[in-house]
């Protein structure tokens, strides 16, 4: 965390700071008043490299090959316009969305581009396409932080949901990095395992942890599970409450365990874009259902402040439960475990 901290105050100048007093502000006075009110650009954003995948998750869109929106790679181009028009207040960018990063031939020049800003960048990745030669050229790229998706610790357990993935190519992956850091000699980029928890993989949480330390992992977060329709139950949600976003109520069906409230700092602080320049409110509009607008077609500034983006932000302020995309939303409680 110590190591997380200070490669984010790098990050830190007034612009940025100031930006962060104007979001706050507008957020507070739109959640107390119920009318949107914005003032300042959003200072985190995620970026779609790419929608391709190599592996076939069963609760995600991308690895059931059912999206209805166009699939491809981000263009470096597209990237710089991103980076350009939300501008210098911008102080931290997510490359993932949908899809494997990796996939993308150019990921690591994206990379680049936003680190070049002194912008602090963190990429999820199933590591599985992370050879020695590629975990130098990450260290190289100055990643501030990588997010491996270890869900099991046994071939078995981790399959059960990374379908078609191989935890050893995983756990090699994360030694290269950790080898090009130590070889290096780079603090960056700060290595996390994450481990969504399901109920066959529950049991193997202290394993995770004895792995972590023994291969030096800098981090490891629980996440969990997210079940599109739950209501029923699935297989996949833990028996230990702690790590389940779902609970089982007098009705006998399974509802969100977040308590529902009307307003949500990702309106005001952050956006999502697409790998083709579509701009969605946050990470749970998988699909892109949600359209603010497109970069190819109008500046930021002109999306951001839009009279589609402000009855978006309207909407949650006045019935957020109503929106699709909320009713799986960790918004407002702890999802890490």
């Amino acid at each position: 965390m110590k190591a997380r901290t200070k490669a984010i105050l790098r990050t830190v100048n007034i612009s940025r700071v100031w930006n962060l007093v104007l979001l706050k502000l507008s957020f507070q006075l739109s959640a107390l008043l119920k009318k949107p009110f914005h003032w300042g650009k959003p200072m985190a954003i995620s970026i779609e490299p790419t929608t391709t995948c190599n592996l076939k998750c069963p609760q995600c869109p991308s690895g059931l090959r059912n999206f209805t929106r166009p699939t491809g790679n981000l263009e470096l181009e597209l990237n710089e316009k991103i980076l350009q028009e939300v501008g210098k207040q911008l102080q931290h960018i997510n490359y993932y969305f949908q899809g494997e990063p990796f996939v993308h031939p150019q990921f690591l020049s994206l990379v680049r581009a936003a680190r070049a800003r002194n912008i602090y960048v963190v990429t999820s990745t199933n590591a599985h396409f992370i050879s020695e030669t590629t975990a130098t050229e990450i260290v190289e790229s100055d990643l501030s932080e990588i997010i491996v998706s270890i869900d099991g610790m046994t071939q078995e357990t981790y399959e059960n949901y990374r379908i078609n993935g191989k935890l050893d190519k995983v756990i090699q992956g994360t030694k290269n990095i950790i080898d090009a850091k130590i070889r290096l000699k780079r603090a960056n980029p700060i290595l996390v395992f994450q481990f969504l928890v399901t109920k066959q993989n529950e049991h193997e949480i202290d394993a995770l942890y004895a792995l972590a330390e023994q291969l030096g992992v800098d981090e490891v977060r629980l996440k969990t599970v997210q079940i599109y329709d739950f209501e029923a139950g699935n297989d996949l949600i833990p028996t230990d409450d702690r790590y389940a976003r779902y609970r089982k109520n007098k009705a006998g069906q399974y509802e969100l365990k977040n308590k529902w409230k009307n307003k949500c700092w990702r309106m005001w602080s952050s956006c999502v874009f697409t790998w083709d320049g579509k701009i969605v409110p946050c990470c749970f509009d998988k699909d892109a259902e949600h359209q603010m607008g497109n970069l190819k077609l109008a500046t930021f500034s002109e999306i951001w402040k839009s009279a589609v983006y402000d009855g978006f932000r309207r909407e949650v302020l006045r019935d957020r439960q109503q929106i699709e995309i909320c009713k799986n939303c960790s918004e407002g409680s702890q999802v890490w475990v």
